[in-house]
C-alpha cells in the first residue's frame, strides 16, 4: 500500500508544521481561467476516497470537495484570469494562481509541496513533486478543490454562452468545441492565444 503521507511526514521530520499541498486545474483548455488550490491537512490526516482528481468521477470529486473543505486545517482556492493568461502566458499565469492559493491560506503555510516540475515564487520553503497528485494526500486534495472549482465556473459559462457547450468539455479543445468556435467565433472567455491554429 502506498504511503499517501510520505512527503508530508518527511517535511515534518525536518521541522515544518503547516505543510500545504498545491495543484492546479485548467492549463490545457481553450477557455476559462486557470485555477489553483492549496490545502493544509491536520497531522496524520488521510481522507478516504481521495485520489488524483483525474482518476475520480465528477460525482466523487463533488462529494470529496465538501469533505476536504471540512477536514482541512486550511484551504485556499485562487484563479488567474484569461486576461492574465494572455498577458503573461499560461505557465506564468499558473504559477501566479498557485502563489495566490498559498498566500490565501488562513493558516499561513511554512512549507509548500507543488505538483509538477516547477516552483512558483513563494516566501516559504517549497519543493516540487512530479505527479504529486498521485503521491501526496495534500496535493491530491488540492487537485480536487481546483478541478471542482474550475468546473463549476465553466457550468456558469455554459449558461451564459450555451452554443459552446462548456458544461460538456469544460473548455478543452474537443471536436465539438472546435466546431462551435469555427461557427460562432470566440467569446470573451476564450484564450485567443490558444486559438491561433484553430481560427486561421
Amino acid at each position: 500500500m502506498m504511503d499517501w503521507l510520505f512527503y508530508e511526514n518527511e517535511a515534518r521530520q525536518r521541522g515544518y508544521v503547516h505543510i500545504c499541498g498545491v495543484d492546479e486545474a485548467g492549463r490545457g483548455p481553450l477557455a476559462g481561467p486557470v485555477c489553483a488550490a492549496a490545502v493544509i491537512l491536520p497531522e496524520g490526516k488521510c481522507i478516504e476516497g481521495v485520489n488524483d482528481s483525474k482518476k475520480l468521477s465528477e460525482k466523487k470529486r463533488e462529494a470529496l470537495f465538501e469533505v476536504i473543505k471540512e477536514e482541512a486545517a486550511s484551504y485556499s482556492i485562487a484563479f488567474a484570469t484569461v486576461e492574465e493568461i494572455e498577458e503573461m502566458n499560461i505557465l506564468n499565469a499558473t504559477m501566479l494562481a498557485m502563489r495566490r492559493a498559498v498566500e490565501g491560506l488562513t493558516v499561513p503555510a511554512d512549507y509548500a509541496m507543488i505538483d509538477g516540475n516547477r516552483l512558483p515564487e513563494l516566501s516559504i520553503d517549497s519543493e516540487y513533486i512530479v505527479k504529486g497528485d498521485a503521491k501526496s494526500m495534500s496535493i491530491a486534495c488540492a487537485s480536487i478543490l481546483a478541478k471542482v472549482s474550475r468546473d463549476r465556473l465553466l457550468y456558469r459559462y455554459a449558461e451564459e454562452y450555451p452554443q459552446y457547450h462548456f458544461d460538456k468539455h469544460k473548455g478543452y479543445g474537443t471536436k465539438a468545441h472546435v466546431e462551435a468556435l469555427k461557427t460562432y467565433g470566440p467569446c470573451p472567455y476564450h484564450r485567443l492565444s490558444f486559438l491561433t491554429k484553430i481560427l486561421k
